[in-house]
């Protein structure tokens, strides 16, 4: 699969399905997403960020890269503690795939390890990629493959990891996050809810790479699952300074934080769906990653803001989002969450 990333950072087992697939606006997406179509048949358009909306995400970057690189150092430890120096990095694309680069870089820099880092699909839903599973499983023990994300928002993909790996012995669903404000995983580099600045923008902070696409027309039974290479923004790539941003604050001395926060994300989804009278949670996204996900490729309904955190500069970039996309952000007294995306029902508009 073509990337802007480099094959010593990244190998995408993904098929190159550009030019097979017609974009379709956000609206059209979620109507079809809502009506029954499964999100993994079609591609959005790539949301091109505003001049203001890009000296926000600048800004973050300039903010928050110390807080990520502190993060991923203590994920580090626990990964090589847990796994060894024989681990094998299977990032989930597309969010997995700069954390991956992060936490391969920051192995070699503090052990002086050069780890394997391969990127491969899981669809909510679908599952995840055998043949990319198969690939893998050819080449290295099963005890050695880690999976990696950007942060766990609910569960939801830690569930489908879990279900889908009881096809594959020895393989752990153990998830590798930088953030889990959910509270599921001790294999984080931070139970708060932080600003990871990779969030803020789609292709051009993920190699321009899209997310992951499946679909019987295009993918055939032994193809990798697909996705789509966007060269044509090529100038606007800023996958690797935001990979150098945060390496370039990597410290060997970070101390551990083992604060874990009382109860689980899925407890205050649930509220939050009695609250406001949502029957299905798959609408609810809650996490500062989801919640800017949300805005960047969903109809928001509303943005719940903690009252905490309302005047927090992490959430700037999700403040503007909302604004600029006229989404009603509300204040609301979250506990493990700065924010949360909530999904318009079409069915409601």
């Amino acid at each position: 699969m073509r990337t802007s990333y480099s094959e010593n950072d990244v190998i995408l087992l993904l098929k190159d399905i550009t030019g097979q697939v017609q974009p379709q606006s956000t609206e059209e997406r979620e109507r079809l997403i809502q009506s029954g179509k499964h999100y993994c048949e079609m591609l959005p358009i790539e949301y091109v960020p505003t001049e203001k909306y890009m000296q926000i995400y600048h800004q973050a970057l300039e903010d928050y890269s110390q807080d990520v690189a502190d993060a991923v150092a203590r994920l580090a430890e626990k990964v090589i503690k847990t796994k060894g120096e024989n681990v094998v990095l299977v990032s989930l694309a597309r969010a997995g795939i700069p954390i991956g680069i992060l936490l391969k870089r920051y192995i070699n820099y503090r052990y002086s390890i050069d780890v394997k880092h391969y990127s491969i699909s899981i669809i909510r839903g679908k599952g995840i990629d055998k043949n990319a599973m198969k690939y893998l499983l050819d080449r290295y023990e099963p005890q050695n493959l880690l999976f990696v994300d950007g942060w766990i928002g609910k569960g939801a993909i830690l569930k489908q990891l879990t279900q889908a790996l009881k096809d594959f012995n020895n393989v752990s669903p153990d998830i590798a996050v930088v953030a889990d404000p959910a509270n599921v995983t001790d294999l984080c580099g931070t139970h708060y809810d932080i600003l990871i600045p990779s969030s803020c923008l789609n292709s051009t902070v993920s190699g321009l790479v899209s997310r992951t696409f499946l679909r019987d027309d295009i993918i055939g039974k032994d193809d990798f699952h697909g996705a789509v290479y966007y060269g044509e923004l090529k100038d606007n790539d800023l996958s690797y300074q935001f990979i150098e941003a945060i390496e370039s604050k990597f410290r060997k001395d970070v101390l551990p934080d083992n604060t874990r926060p009382e109860g689980f994300g899925i407890q205050e989804v649930t509220q939050i769906a009695d609250k406001f009278g949502i029957s299905d949670i798959n609408l609810i996204k809650p996490g500062i990653g989801e919640t800017t996900r949300v805005l960047l490729r969903r109809v928001p309904w509303k943005i719940l803001v903690s009252e905490e955190h309302i005047e927090n500069p992490q959430l700037a970039p999700v403040i503007r989002l909302a604004q600029e996309k006229g989404v009603e952000i509300v204040t609301y007294p979250l506990k493990l969450y700065r924010c949360c995306g909530i999904i318009r029902k079409i069915a409601d508009s």
